[in-house]
Formats: C-alpha cells, structure tokens, sequence
C-alpha cells in the first residue's frame, strides 16, 4: 500500500443539481431553507441555493488506478470536511482523490493498515471549493487475503 502514496485520479465533473440537493436534505433530515427555498437562496448572502456540508459525499472521485479497495469489509475510520465556500447550486464541481498516507498499527487481532484518502473538489477554473480526509481501516484478516 505504501506505493499507493501519492496516487490520484483524473478529475470528474460533477453537477449540483437542485433535485439531487433536495433528496440528500430529506435523506440527511436537514430540510433547512437556505438548501431548498429560492427565495431564501436569493436573499441570503450567497444570492442562492447551497447544498448541505456533507453532500460532497455523493460525488464522484473518479479510480485511483491500482487501489483495489473492495466495496465491503472495510472500516470507516474517519471524514473530516474543509470548506473555502459552499457548494452553490446548479454549479460544476471537478472531483478527484488523491492517497496521501498508510501506514499501520498493532491491533487485539493483529497489525491494521490506515489508508488515508483525501477528496478534492474545484471550481471551473480549478480554485479549491473543498477538501476532505477518511481514513478507510484495513483489518489483518483483509490484509493477509489481500496480501497487503
């Protein structure tokens, strides 16, 4: 995994879409205005719609070509969020990820491996909008099948 470090994808674009920011409000249960009121999106010093902090999870990163994490048996360690501004509604966001760190601890079943990815996401003229770390928690017994 350590050969992982640095790796990234290639940029996605992604769309805020008004319908999409709706869903995840109502899936969230944060039905606030400012996320599904024009008229409070209008007034609002944004001058429009925003999406919820944590809707930057629905994007799309792209592969990271060689990680081979699997869909299931893996732990979520950690999500941590920073914003230089909302996401606006209606506006492109370009993803990509990025492996920026492993490394490895004992644990009560063995050694555990910590993947640490970052997300990206960039305006039209690649300006930060956002960055986000998780670590993802590789268990012995994933390790040793994986032969990592």
């Amino acid at each position: 995994m350590k050969e992982m470090i640095g790796k990234a994808s290639t940029k996605v674009k992604n769309s805020v879409e008004r319908g999409a920011v709706k869903k995840f409000a109502e899936a969230v249960g944060d039905m606030h205005p400012i996320y599904l009121d024009e008229e409070v999106g209008k007034q609002s010093r944004f001058g429009q719609n925003i999406a919820p902090p944590t809707f930057a999870r629905v994007f799309d990163y792209g592969v990271i070509e060689g990680l081979n994490l699997p869909n299931k048996g893996l732990i979520h360690g950690e999500q941590i969020y920073h914003y230089e501004r909302p996401l606006l509604v209606g506006e492109d966001v370009y993803c990509y990820a990025k492996v920026s760190d492993y490394y490895e601890k004992p644990g009560a079943l063995g050694n555990m491996g910590f993947v640490v990815l970052e997300n990206n996401g960039e305006d039209k003229d690649g300006k930060t909008i956002f960055t986000s770390k998780s670590i993802v928690i590789l268990s012995e017994a994933y390790r040793k099948v994986q032969q990592v």
